[in-house]
């Protein structure tokens, strides 16, 4: 029974393969529309292409000596293994992969969707939706294969038949696999911030000049920066969350293997394996159900709700994952569960930890739901930047500011309560397994996101290729859709985050040999700080890095329109290829300072000052963490669909206005402050915390209390020993 249960994890990450593979060959067979519109999509491919070859190189080099370094250290501790350097070298593969599956299908989805256009709004909604599905399905299917597959190997290699699963054996098996989400999350974060870096070093340098000065459409075929701008769609939106939440979800299943692998269930029908298996297979449930959902997404008529279609397939995967996993943990775990974590011992039942899930299930779900409701068009968010935008750029810029900030207010108190609750019922393990709760429905979140850029393309295509009115007016209706859908994904991100890096800590809490994260103790409270400012610091340099590639992309087009006589006029031929390599050459360029952050301060602190000031570090990132990409992510979000706005017509103080009016043009400085807001630091926070983390982890056997003796007097006397049972009783 233990060798099926074991097999059908990676199992069902083939079927998420197949499955990608099917879909992938209907994209591919749609029409790709005319000589002209595969031209425009041909020059957004190769941009596409030329830049993951130039990251690939880099990142390449990055792996090799990690692994390295991995490998060596891996020969020091009894705990690791050199075989680390494998697994992480892995993941990042992986990861990387998972990026270029996004990449490679949204170049062929974006324009075959600018042609369905054509027909109907419901025939570019299945091209590309269609398209996203292949990216979230094939991602979440690389990572479940990815992760069971090593699982099995390891669990053979390092743990003896009839070893206990809370024995060193176990805790050695899933600390080298530890190095597969190493690899994973460090790939994901210089291509989240490289890709960042590009698609609004274009994105902003296309608003300004050609919007803003030229005054002519920001997907305007004049424009030089318009296919750096498209090109940036795929390597960022797509490629760049792509290794991002495949990071995010393997990051997320092993908190919870960690913090099961300390768990007494020698009552279940699998030796003892069961919390170990539960995040794996809940993934599992949660893919397969994913697939199903997408199945939910259509509309027959033109003015049907693209967001409500969306809704439902979101919707109904997140149902259905929560029915299986009932069952799923009645299966596989004993009815009471004992759970012996540093001094405290935590006693709860099956039942508990479904609860748990649940609240994981209902915690992604509100902050989907909140996050739309800031970055959402006609919204009240949105709305006031609009009227906001009636009296300049300054008074834009300060709304946006001001509903960023806002929006962080409900999503902590959502996230408080989903800790509090997680934790009342199973203890540190239910926090984490509510967090792979959250992340069981990736596939159908990352198919929801993906769609975004996709249709983005779209109607960049149909306005290069200069299509009929109607054409564009359903690529845009799309469009909006996806700049909501892309904030509530991020939101999603975030949370999911947060909740797994609490499961990471209390990893590293165990394995570092600690009791407690005593704030009393100087250098303790100072980690605490460095913590706070490591995510500003952070985004500081991310979104300098846009300024300056921005400022090269600006002079380039502006040269352009300058020296190249007849652009305007549709006689001459605007160099795309030069705008393409800036953003490349810059993207590349400026994604190391920021990526080096995460990596480096943690191994500084935890090697110079011990683990119990590295866990202050950590507490410090990832609460100023959350905070920031929350605020970021969302305060771009509504300055987007803000801008998006004026299309159809606002009414400010009782006055119709446009496109092209001066409080369009407000609104469109606030869109160009929010993009690296939203697109490039924003979501790089969610990644930043949970590398850290991850990077705590991992040295965590090196850095011990063992080799550590405390220089502080009068320390503090250890806790005594205190016991926490959970019932199903009133009391919770």
């Amino acid at each position: 029974m233990m060798n099926s249960i074991l097999y059908l994890i990676p199992a069902m990450g083939v079927v998420g393969l197949i499955v990608m593979a099917i879909k992938s060959a209907w994209v591919s067979k749609q029409d790709a529309g005319d000589a002209k519109m595969q031209e425009l999509a041909g020059y957004i491919a190769d941009g596409a292409m030329a830049f993951l070859r130039a990251e690939w190189k880099i990142l390449s080099y990055f792996a090799v000596i990690a692994a390295i370094l991995l490998g060596w250290s891996g020969t020091l501790v009894e705990d690791s293994s050199w075989i680390i350097a494998i697994a992480f070298l892995i993941g990042a593969v992986l990861s990387a992969f998972a990026g270029y599956i996004g990449m490679k299908i949204a170049t062929k989805s974006n324009v075959r969707t600018t042609q369905a256009a054509r027909t109907s709004l419901a025939k570019a909604l299945q091209v590309s939706f269609t398209g996203g599905s292949v990216m979230g399905i094939g991602v979440a299917g690389l990572a479940i294969l990815g992760l069971g597959g090593l699982f099995i190997v390891f669990y053979q290699m390092f743990v003896p038949e009839g070893a206990a699963i809370t024995g060193v054996e176990m805790k050695k098996a899933i600390e080298v696999l530890a190095g597969f989400s190493l690899g994973a999350e460090s790939i994901a974060l210089f291509a989240r911030v490289g890709g960042g870096i590009y698609t609004k070093a274009a994105d902003v340098g296309a608003d300004l000049v050609g919007k803003v000065e030229a005054g002519i459409p920001e997907d305007d075929v004049r424009n030089p920066a318009t296919i750096a701008d498209n090109v940036g769609d795929n390597v960022g939106d797509v490629a760049g969350m792509g290794a991002d939440l495949f990071g995010s979800y393997v990051a997320t299943i092993l908190a919870t293997m960690v913090l099961g692998q300390g768990i007494d269930a020698s009552g279940d029908n699998f030796n003892g394996l069961s919390p170990i298996l539960l995040p794996m297979i809940i993934a599992g449930l949660g893919l397969i159900f994913s697939i199903v959902a997408c199945s939910f997404v259509r509309i027959s008529k033109e003015t049907d709700s693209v967001q409500n279609a969306l809704n439902i397939g979101n919707w109904s995967s997140i149902i259905l994952t929560a029915i299986a996993s009932y069952f799923a943990v009645k299966y596989l775990l004993p009815e009471t569960i004992v759970h012996q974590f540093q001094s405290t011992t935590y006693t709860f039942t099956s039942t508990d930890v479904f609860i748990a899930i649940v609240i994981g299930l209902v915690v992604g779900t509100l902050m989907s739901i909140i996050t739309e409701y800031y970055t959402a068009m006609g919204k009240r968010p949105v709305l006031s930047i609009v009227k906001q935008s009636g009296t300049g750029h300054a008074t834009n810029i300060i709304g946006g500011l001001s509903v960023g900030m806002e929006s962080t207010v409900l999503p902590i108190f959502v996230l408080a309560g989903g800790i509090i609750g997680s934790y009342e019922f199973a203890g540190l393990y239910g926090v984490a397994i509510a967090a792979a709760g959250m992340m069981a429905t990736t596939a159908m979140q990352l198919a929801i996101d993906a769609f975004g850029p996709i249709a983005d393309n779209a109607g960049g295509i149909a306005e290069m290729s200069q299509l009929p009115e109607e054409v564009r007016h359903r690529t845009d209706n799309l469009d909006a859709v996806g700049n909501t859908t892309a904030a509530t994904g991020k939101g999603f991100a975030i949370a999911s985050a947060a909740l797994t890096s609490l499961a990471l800590f209390a990893a590293f809490v165990g394995v570092a040999g600690i009791d407690a994260i005593n704030i009393f103790k100087a250098p303790v409270l100072a980690g605490l700080f460095v913590g706070g400012m490591i995510p500003f610091i952070f985004s500081s340099l991310a979104i300098a890095a846009v300024g300056r590639a921005a400022m090269d992309m600006v002079n380039e087009v502006r040269r352009q329109f300058r020296e190249i006589p007849g652009i305007m006029e549709y006689k001459a031929k605007p160099e795309y290829e030069k705008c393409v390599a800036i953003s490349t050459s810059a993207s590349i360029r400026e994604m190391i300072a920021p990526g080096a952050i995460a990596i480096v301060a943690p191994v500084l602190v935890g090697f110079i000052f011990g683990p119990e000031v590295l866990g202050g570090l950590l507490a410090g990132v990832t609460v100023s963490g959350v905070l920031m990409g929350m605020f970021q992510s969302n305060a771009g979000g509504a300055w987007d669909n803000a801008k998006k706005s004026f299309e159809k017509g606002v009414e400010i103080n009782g006055q119709i206005y446009y496109k092209k009016s001066e409080p369009h043009k407000a609104s469109v400085t606030g869109d160009t402050v929010g993009d690296p807001f939203k697109d490039t630091s924003g979501p790089s926070m969610n990644i930043l915390i949970k590398l850290t983390s991850i990077v705590a982890l991992i040295i965590a056997p090196h850095i011990s209390q063992k080799a550590h003796t405390p220089s502080v007097k009068n320390e503090v006397a250890k806790p005594k020993v205190e016991t926490v049972s959970y019932t199903n009783d009133a009391q919770k």
